[in-house]
């Protein structure tokens, strides 16, 4: 049977883990080389000893023009250019309207929004026709929830960003999307700033709103980033596909 991205050369990143790791591994399974990019060096290494010969593994932070520079040069120069570029690596930190000061709004920014564009533009050269770009947003752009609005703020600009630059880019032969991910099982919620006690109330109210009674998973997201990225999905552009348990429309 045909691996649906055979022959592929894909960048991640973000890809230690929840998402961004599932996206690297189901790229692998349908036949794709992913150039994994992360700061977790050492689960890189764990993610590249996996899949020896699939995974080129690229430390980096990608609020920083240097080791996105770098994370371009090793790509072209193992591979000559890329196929499909996902960025990401985004952050998410609850913190109250008061608190919102530009310092505050410039740490969620930088990671969310410039350093998904600034991946991409620096690869922009390299990214053959034919092409897939797909940035990840988040649900809550549709809905309100107390203490994310930087980080909603940052998706909703991100969404937008994706949908013009899908029009951009769709004469060059390459398509752009989005994908929405809902309430899903990683290790992201951990790192919002709420104590366990608090989160564990959030993750019950959110979990009585889902369909399916849980969380998602990270690979309900890996599946349809594998769709976007195959032929399957040649005429799909600029569009920004939820993927939420029902939790917007519940």
């Amino acid at each position: 049977m045909q691996k649906r991205l055979e022959g592929k050369i894909a960048v991640v990143t973000g890809a230690s883990s929840g998402i961004g790791r599932s996206i690297v591994e189901h790229f692998v399974a349908d036949g794709a080389t992913v150039v994994a990019f992360a700061r977790n060096l050492a689960a890189l290494g764990e993610l590249a000893a996996a899949h020896p010969g699939k995974v080129l593994v690229v430390g980096g932070d990608v609020t920083r023009g240097e080791d996105l520079q770098r994370l371009v040069d090793e790509t072209v120069k193992a591979y000559g250019g890329v196929d499909i570029v996902v960025p990401n690596a985004g952050i998410a930190r609850v913190v109250s309207f008061e608190d919102s000061t530009p310092e505050a709004c410039n740490t969620q920014f930088s990671v969310n929004l410039f350093g998904a564009i600034e991946t991409v533009r620096r690869f922009l050269p390299h990214i053959r026709k034919g092409g897939s770009v797909q940035f990840i947003t988040t649900f809550l752009t549709q809905v309100g929830f107390p203490g994310l609005s930087i980080y909603s703020a940052s998706k909703a600009a991100l969404k937008s960003f994706s949908q013009t630059l899908a029009a951009e880019l769709a004469p060059k032969g390459i398509r752009v999307n989005s994908i929405a991910p809902g309430p899903i099982g990683t290790p992201l919620w951990g790192t919002v700033g709420l104590p366990p006690e608090v989160l564990s109330v959030v993750a019950q109210n959110v979990t009585a709103r889902l369909m399916p009674g849980a969380f998602g998973q990270p690979e309900d997201i890996a599946q349809m980033s594998v769709f976007l990225a195959s032929d399957a999905a040649k005429n799909i552009y600029g569009q920004d596909i939820v993927i939420d348990g029902g939790y917007t429309i519940g």
